[in-house]
Formats: C-alpha cells, structure tokens, sequence
C-alpha cells in the first residue's frame, strides 16, 4: 500500500505536468475540439473537467472516511461529467488553471494526513488510496490522449 505522502506526490506530480500541457499549449488550441470523434468538449473544458473530478473525486474521499456509503458507477461518473460540461462551456486558460490548483489542493488536502488505514477504508475495491490512484491517472491520462491529438507529445 502506498502512504498518503505517496499518493499526494503522485496527484500533484500529475496535475502539474497537465499544467505544463497548458502552459506550453498554443492559445488558439484552447478551444478546439481535438477528440471530436469520441469527445465533442473542447480542450479546456476537457482539462477543466480534471480540476472538477477532483471535486467529485474529494466528496466520495470524504464519505469513505465517515464510513457513510458511497455509490459509484460509470453512469453515476458520466452524468457528474455531463453536468460539468453544461455548466462551464468556455472556461479560460486561467480560470482552468486557477480551478485545477484550487481543486486538487482541497483533495490532497483531504489525502494527507490519513493512515494506512484509512486509506484503506472502503469495499469491493472502493477505498480512499484507490480514488487518490485514480485523481493521478486521470490527469495523466487526459494530458496524454491530448498532447497526441494535438501532435504536442514530447
């Protein structure tokens, strides 16, 4: 199992190489729409949906650790990312940046100074170290499928 300081590093490990992405993205990309195949977001509201997942991401966290019970599904996930879609169609290249910082400060904020065993907390595979997994591999994952539709892989 990994510690908390762990999974904190890894998060913020995460969400600053997303933020190099848009640092290093050109200004005319931000709304373009480069999955338009599989995803019709725009790039921003894309990297906007990270810093909202963080959001979702810290209230399962924050039931797990109250032991209340937690519902998670692909359509529970789908809708929480529809409705973010809707609601911020044209966020800008700071606003995102400042969401992303403020959003995935509160969640490590969350992660940090639990114990093994709280991080543990949880069933069936739901647990607070696998939503922390998961908060890393999503920036990770969205930043990469970008920067190859984009041709901006390094």
């Amino acid at each position: 199992m990994t510690d908390a300081a762990g999974l904190v590093r890894e998060v913020l490990a995460a969400r600053q190489r997303l933020i190099d992405f848009v640092d290093r993205c050109p200004e005319e990309l931000w709304t373009a729409r480069p999955l338009a195949e599989d995803d019709p977001r725009t790039l921003g509201v894309i990297v906007d949906h990270v810093a909202d997942a963080y959001e979702y991401l810290g209230s399962f966290v924050t039931g797990l650790t109250r032991d209340e019970p937690v519902e998670v599904s692909p359509q529970i996930v789908d809708d929480l990312n529809a409705r973010h879609a809707a609601a911020a169609p044209a966020p800008t290249r700071q606003g995102v940046v400042e969401h992303l910082l403020q959003s995935g400060d509160a969640f490590v904020a969350l992660i940090e100074p639990l114990t093994e065993h709280q991080l543990a907390s949880g069933e069936n595979g739901v647990t607070v170290a696998r939503f922390a997994d998961i908060a890393a591999r999503h920036a990770d994952n969205h930043r990469v499928e970008l920067e190859a539709a984009l041709g901006l892989a390094r």
